[in-house]
């Protein structure tokens, strides 16, 4: 069959090729009109071109090739061959019957019989890519002559520059035969051409990480993570890779190098010094104590040592105080306060969970930790997801050697947030609509691991299509915020959320340096006696939801824990001038204005030097020091210890 063209404009209108350019033309019609082996002739004049196809031909091999190539693909290559040869002789000046038969050869163990089959099929076409790539793979793998090999692999690129998976396998030949930096520069010249191919990332960490280049292997690994769009072998063996990398970097001293001298820059900064504490007593993996929360000359960050990668957790702690630095610069910090009568609220929204607890057989005492701990945990992640996000991007940005621990570190947590919000045993027991909350805020954290390390844990939530809108939505928000964002700005986010989740009745975001008035003692003393609790201020709570608290600590009973407090109490205060016990009542007022937590075991008194106490040891002074000191305000502490109080009282003489 022939063809003929006019060379017009029309001829660049069906053939999208730049006008006048007659060897792009030509070029651009042999690869349109070759099928399989077969190729046309084409011939170029002044304003013809003619394209000649030998229909004939293909017709009547065209069956036999493709036989060829099935059993190629079959592994039967002693029947291949004899077809090979069979088609060679009907037609040898077709180049790829005889890169077929060389391929065929070679997996026969015939290697010089096979580079006489490829070189006879660059004699018929040199631009044969596969031939040239066979070539250099029989030269490398087989013949350990690199020098050859590169000069096949070389006309490779010369044929198809932009071909870059072609040119990732030849550096995978070459990374495989221990030729490291030739690999390397392949690997580089396939991502000039698609940066985001996963498997040259990929190899390019393995080599990294051979060469000890940690940090480098980390990074190229990740990236094969992030452009990995397939849960395939290649994804699994990414991953696996990175956690390898990320362990031997965490064992190094770059962590703490990393976290100290942030920590000298803070307290350069803030102004006061900063302890760093291993505690495995504390309820969440780290958590940093304000100096002026404790009433101590230090902040304090505290870690459970257990932990992976604890540099990570430490220099996150690390990265709350400097956020509230800078509000504070500005004026515009906030604090997170829950009282008593935010968890009796809350304690009275999950009366049906403590009534099942109950019937269940489970105390009094542990339905109340129970119910204590779920509104703190909320209460936590309320305070914590948001501010979290910010942090950990900020990490990710400004610190790229931080990122192995930040990685393991965000992995553990994340994966400890799945087993809380999907353990049979948790969800059987636990008001579903907390767990769907406490999922959300998970999911949050997952969505951005993902965005910062490709990694999916996403779907471990086993979330509703409804958790994942708001997830996703909230997300969304957070990225509007994120590149532009200023001192105090994720008070905004944190209070837009718990709205959205109806979580804004279990605390209040207050101004800081309203909270603060013990600069002015007299004033805050002043106010104090006046309204100890803040009942007539204007953000107050009311006065019926310290009753309901009242009414759900009466409901545990008896607080034998409080009472044997009580009792130490007006042992302590027995020799003391009511002067003195009034001067210790206001201190623990004063540092009770951000709430007291009842499962806490680290406050200080600064007039009792040396004595830590629990939630329940300091709860019990502070209503012990009102009664002798100040017993006409007692009851505006709406602290329900009435009963404890008396039997304490009664022992303590009986002592």
């Amino acid at each position: 069959m022939t063809i003929i063209f006019q060379i017009n404009e029309f001829l660049y209108e069906l053939f999208p090729v730049e006008k006048n350019n007659l060897v792009q033309l030509k070029e651009y019609l042999n690869n349109f009109y070759t099928d399989g082996p077969f190729e046309p002739k084409i011939e170029v004049s002044e304003s013809l071109i003619t394209i000649d196809v030998d229909t004939s031909k293909i017709i009547e091999d065209k069956p036999l090739y493709e036989k060829l190539v099935n059993l190629c693909e079959k592994g039967n290559f002693k029947e291949a061959k004899s077809l090979a040869q069979e088609l060679i002789q009907k037609s040898p000046n077709i180049s790829e019957y005889h890169r077929v038969l060389g391929q065929i050869l070679s997996e026969l163990g015939n290697q010089e019989g096979a580079i006489n089959c490829l070189i006879d099929a660059l004699r018929w076409n040199p631009k044969n890519e596969y031939a040239l790539l066979m070539m250099g793979n029989i030269f490398s793998k087989y013949k350990q002559d690199i020098d050859t090999a590169i000069k096949y692999y070389n006309q490779v690129l010369i044929v198809n520059p932009n071909e870059n998976i072609t040119i990732n396998n030849i550096a995978a030949n070459l990374m495989q035969l221990g030729k490291l930096e030739e690999a390397k520069k392949y690997f580089w010249e396939a991502l000039r051409i698609d940066n985001n191919y996963p498997n040259s990332h990929f190899a390019l960490g393995m080599i990294a990480e051979q060469e000890e280049d940690f940090s480098s292997a980390f990074y190229s690994t990740i990236q094969a993570i992030k452009l990995n769009k397939a849960e395939d072998v290649l994804l699994q063996n990414s991953v696996k890779q990175a956690f390898s990398i990320a362990n031997k970097i965490a064992v190094s001293d770059i962590g703490s190098n990393i976290y100290k001298d942030y920590l000298a820059k803070l307290v350069s900064d803030g102004g006061k010094e900063i302890g760093v504490i291993a505690d495995s007593n504390i309820p969440t993996a780290a958590k940093f104590e304000f100096a002026e929360n404790y009433n101590r000359a230090k902040h304090i960050v505290k870690y459970k040592p257990n932990y992976p990668a604890i540099e990570h957790l430490i220099m996150h702690e690390l990265v709350h105080l400097d956020f509230v630095i800078e509000a504070r610069k500005k004026d515009v910090n906030q604090l997170f306060i829950s009282n008593q009568n935010h968890k009796s609220n809350f304690i009275n929204d999950i009366g049906a969970t403590s009534r099942k607890l109950t019937k269940m057989g489970v105390s009094k005492e542990n339905i109340s930790n129970y119910c204590s701990g779920l509104f703190d945990g909320i209460n936590s992640q309320t305070f914590n997801t948001p501010i979290d996000l910010f942090i950990e991007n900020f990490l990710y940005e400004e610190f790229a050697e931080l990122r192995p621990y930040q990685f393991l570190s965000l992995f553990n947590m994340i994966q400890e947030s799945v087993k809380a919000v999907t353990d049979k045993k948790v969800l059987e027991v636990s008001p579903s609509h907390i767990i769907s909350k406490s999922k959300i805020y998970n999911l949050l954290n997952a969505i951005q691991f993902k965005s910062l390390y490709g990694v999916d844990l996403i779907k471990d939530f086993k979330a509703s299509k409804s958790e994942l809108t708001l997830a996703n939505d909230f997300y969304k928000e957070f990225l509007e915020y994120k590149d532009d964002k200023e001192a105090g700005e994720e008070y905004e986010l944190l209070l837009h959320w718990a709205e959205d989740l109806k979580l804004e009745k279990n605390f209040e975001l207050v101004e800081e340096t309203k909270y603060r008035k013990g600069d002015n003692v007299d004033d805050f003393i002043d106010d104090l006696e006046k309204d100890p609790f803040g009942l007539n201020e204007e953000n107050s709570e009311k006065v019926s939801e310290m009753e309901t608290f009242q009414k759900s600590q009466a409901d545990i009973g008896l607080n034998m824990a409080v009472v044997m407090f009580m009792v130490d109490a007006l042992q302590f205060f027995e020799n003391q001038s009511k002067e003195e016990i009034k001067k210790i009542a206001f201190e623990i007022a004063m540092q009770g204005t951000q709430g007291y937590n009842p499962e806490n075991k680290d406050y200080r008194i600064s007039a009792i030097k040396g004595k830590l106490f629990s939630g329940y040891h300091i709860l019990s002074y502070y209503y012990v020091s009102w009664s002798l000191a100040i017993p006409e305000m007692l009851s505006q502490l709406h602290l329900p210890y009435d009963e404890e109080y008396k039997l304490a009282r009664t022992i303590h003489k009986k002592k």
